[in-house]
């Protein structure tokens, strides 16, 4: 049975995760004078903030969505910093470009916070590296059983076949996916298709320029709201944010067919709620196994879990002999949680 020895590195404050002995805070969901940044999304890097440290991978991304006047420092993966005597390091957390764990040691104690990660291999961004320490923060967006993911060559290769479908009917694709991270790793995966044009939303096309920059190899896009109103987009893959769901700016697009590719496609009544027509089940966080999996390659003795489904893996590893609890944050993993674990005991179809 492992057993918790470590003393209290890191703590829970109003504005979030707060290290005392370096005086910083990560992913602070309020302005703070320092804050330690995962990644780049919205949930985890707010404005507003004084200073802001992260990974030099992910610097574009960062930059664009803090703004310019941002004070920005960035280290490389691994390269020691040292905040008030705290020894910091970044390591890949496999998430988004630039995503990274954080190693803080202090006085023989080594906690790791793992931000939102994954364990499956995604070529726009570096692979998810385990550490050991002793105490481990982690993320559980899929922390239900139910939550384990096909290969990524599956979920691209539905989409290819509903892409194609629709072109021959004469519809454009319009596939939902988040703006940062998901979207590129999608035009990664059809970089080599020649199947018809991809056309963006503005909000994936300004981040597409940051992936481009940092030498990530994406399919040719086109912003869609650059063309005329006369063009024609039919036979065409449309990529826009869940953002634009039901909004007006779909009816330039004609005849449609919609689709989201997400980790909560996983469940079929996510899509029917959603009134979609085809779901694709494809997530930049791990699923349940590679969840359990990585925890365990971290040595913890105590865990910390976070956001998401906390509950079920605190009771998992607690029945494992592991120092557990819940700890409330405002982070939100992949979008907002679309079901509650009494639904799916409740009998929620899950997508074989």
């Amino acid at each position: 049975m492992r057993t918790s020895r470590s003393a209290s590195l890191l703590r829970l404050s109003e504005r979030g995760l707060y290290c005392e002995a370096g005086d910083f805070y990560v992913d602070p969901w309020l302005p703070v004078p320092r804050a330690v940044i995962t990644h780049a999304h919205g949930d985890h890097a707010h404005w507003g903030c004084d200073s802001y440290l992260g990974a030099r991978e992910g610097e574009r991304v960062l930059r664009t969505r803090l703004g310019a006047e941002a004070r920005i420092r960035t280290a490389d993966f691994g390269e020691p910093v040292d905040l008030d005597g705290v020894r910091l390091t970044l390591h890949p957390a496999g998430h988004i470009l630039g995503s990274a764990q954080l190693r803080i040691e202090h006085r023989g104690e080594v906690w790791v916070v793992s931000g939102d990660y994954k364990t499956d291999p995604d070529p726009t961004c570096t692979a998810f590296e385990p550490i050991r320490c002793q105490t481990f923060v982690t993320e559980s967006t899929f922390g239900l059983p139910i939550y384990r993911w096909p290969p990524q060559g599956v979920a691209l290769d539905e989409i290819r076949g509903w892409w194609r479908a629709n072109a021959d009917a004469g519809r454009a694709s319009v596939l939902f996916a988040y703006a940062l991270g998901k979207a590129q790793r999608i035009l990664a995966g059809l970089r080599d298709d020649d199947i018809g044009p991809i056309y963006t939303h503005g909000a994936i096309e300004r981040l597409n320029r940051d992936y481009r920059n940092a030498g990530i190899a994406l399919a040719p896009t086109t912003y869609a709201s650059a063309l005329p109103r006369s063009h024609t987009f039919a036979g065409g893959l449309i990529l826009a944010p869940p953002s634009a769901t039901g909004s007006t700016w779909l009816r330039r697009f004609g005849a449609i067919s919609t689709g989201f590719a997400s980790g909560w496609m996983r469940i079929r009544g996510t899509r029917r709620r959603r009134s979609l027509d085809r779901g694709f089940v494809l997530s930049d966080h791990v699923d349940w196994p590679s969840l359990l999996g990585a925890i365990d390659a971290t040595g913890a003795e105590r865990v910390w879990v976070t956001h998401g489904f906390r509950e079920p893996v605190v009771r998992w590893l607690q029945a494992k002999g592991i120092d557990a609890e819940a700890i409330a944050s405002r982070w939100e993993g992949e979008g907002e949680l679309e079901l509650s674990a009494e639904s799916l005991v409740a009998g929620e179809e899950i997508v074989a």
